[in-house]
């Protein structure tokens, strides 16, 4: 048979290093990056052990994989905790925005019906002083 050598991330493979790599990745319960990095030293694959298990006849559904699901509960609960964490801040700023908004409006309208008011005082002043008719109510006066 002959040999095939195929350069990758800085290292030469044959045919057989290729089958071994499968094998371990097929027998074992780990990932395609794990396999790699094992025998590159590279994190990332890109894909290049699928295409190797393509080239040489090996299905490409694995079975055997790691779960994505961590069972262990401890660690579950401390990402729920620090989710939790994360979460309260926004939701307690959404929250103050929301009243800093409701804040500014009623504040708006508080100005408008000042002004309403200072408005009024004054038409009923120069209607008084126009028509010479006395339109205030004037207090502690006797029926």
């Amino acid at each position: 048979m002959e040999k095939k050598i195929i350069q990758k991330a800085g290292k030469f493979f044959t045919e057989e290093d290729k089958h071994q790599m499968i094998q371990e990745l097929l027998s074992r319960q780990c990932t395609k990056s794990e396999i790699w990095e094992k025998y590159t030293g590279k994190k990332h694959e890109h894909g290049q052990v699928i295409r190797w298990m393509r080239q040489l006849g090996y299905s490409t559904e694995i079975k055997t994989r790691k779960s994505n699901i961590v069972s262990n509960s401890y660690l579950m609960a401390q990402r729920k905790q620090k989710a939790d964490k994360d979460l309260k801040p926004s939701d307690e700023s959404f929250e103050n925005l929301q009243l800093k908004k409701r804040i500014a409006e009623l504040e708006k309208q508080l100005k408008d019906a000042e002004l309403k008011a200072i408005a009024f005082s004054t038409m009923v002043d120069i209607a008084e002083q126009e028509f010479k008719i006395p339109i205030k109510k004037k207090f502690n006066t006797k029926p």
